[in-house]
């Protein structure tokens, strides 16, 4: 700001001063991505699925979700006749029994037995009657399975992908700047992995390294990393060479910092979109995976073991477990993909000088 502008009348040398300055490219993609009334949409509900896990993981809810709370294959329903179910085993124990207690001692005791085990048998009719989402082949409520089966599925899926992404922007970006024996040794490795179908390598590691849930996420990092390797070398061998990237240099900035503070968020859409298609085909290859027994261990629950379950309930004409797992599913990747889009368009560069 020159002499002449900070003596107008009406003009803070303070205000003109800040409004020189260029406006960050985290805060000026935020702004931009506020218009997105999609994306809105779209983080408020991946938001709420993170906020449910987040509960499921702290027990808060659905913690008992192995428990038999009704009758198997229960029908779906809000609310039920629990007060005729009430009478009807009233009724039965009320009903006179012949005394037996001339020829076995313990009879008296049969009454008091059977008083204990047909009330229990009411409190879980009463809970079986208000499963919104019914029951599945053992009496367990399929909406608390799919509560607890969205924290495991989208735990397995976006930490797989953010290790998966990790690796491949990091290899990628060095691959790309450095260039060099560096980067042909990269490239060795990248047709090493590219070179093996990736379901065998993903079985391979799983014979291996066993069942879990740590090992799927180590398993699908491991293997899927080689897809956005590829895109990131690509977009650091042209950005290198830029003049920004160059101009960063001549005043002594460091290779690291030119990296990551200057080319990576250039590139952030390509490693967006990416992770987002990673998230949901290592949530499908978790269902897969489950599906082998070479997923999630027996003792718990995702997606993919509800949708293997499904299969045989299908044949039975119980439909509720499938359509839970596959709309939460279907919601939650659908609402993940729009939202990476709306990211990507909001840190596009091209799209930067439109506002």
């Amino acid at each position: 700001m020159n002499a002449a502008t900070s003596n107008l009348p009406g003009v803070d040398p303070r205000t003109s001063a800040v409004s020189t300055r260029s406006e960050g490219v985290w805060s000026a993609a935020w702004k931009r991505f506020k218009t997105n009334r999609v994306g809105m949409v779209c983080l408020a509900i991946v938001l709420a699925f993170f906020v449910l896990i987040a509960l499921s993981f702290t027990k808060l809810i659905a913690k008992d979700w192995t428990r038999e709370v009704g009758v198997p294959y229960a029908n779906p329903t809000l609310l039920g006749k629990a007060e005729q179910v009430d009478k009807m085993v009233i009724e039965q124990i009320d009903t006179p029994k012949s005394d037996l207690s001339e020829v076995d001692p313990l009879a008296p005791r049969y009454k008091e037995w059977d008083e204990r085990a047909s009330k229990i048998n009411v409190a879980e009719t009463t809970r079986a009657d208000t499963l919104p989402l019914g029951g599945d082949r053992v009496g367990r409520d399929v909406l608390t399975k799919a509560i607890k089966g969205a924290e495991t599925s989208i735990f397995v899926g976006v930490f797989a992908a953010l290790l998966a992404t990790a690796i491949g922007t990091i290899l990628g970006a060095i691959s790309g700047f450095f260039g060099g024996k560096v980067g042909d040794f990269l490239e060795w490795l990248y047709n090493v992995f590219t070179s093996i179908p990736n379901i065998l390598l993903i079985l391979s590691f799983a014979a291996v390294l066993g069942r879990g849930i740590d090992t799927v996420i180590i398993i699908l990092g491991l293997t899927g990393w080689p897809g956005i390797y590829r895109l990131i070398r690509a977009e650091y061998m042209k950005h290198g060479s830029r003049e920004y990237v160059r101009a960063a240099e001549s005043i002594g900035v460091s290779a690291p910092a030119r990296m990551f503070r200057h080319i990576l968020p250039n590139v952030s859409h390509v490693v967006l979109v990416q992770m987002s298609i990673l998230v949901v085909a290592f949530i499908k290859a978790e269902v897969i995976l489950s599906y082998l027994g070479l997923g999630v261990p027996i003792t718990a629950v995702s997606w993919g073991t509800m949708l293997a379950e499904a299969q045989v309930e299908l044949i039975l004409g119980k439909w509720w477990q499938l359509a839970a797992a596959t709309v939460f599913m279907a919601t939650f990747v659908t609402a993940f993909a729009l939202l990476t889009d709306a990211l990507r368009d909001a840190l596009d560069p091209k799209l930067r000088g439109l506002e």
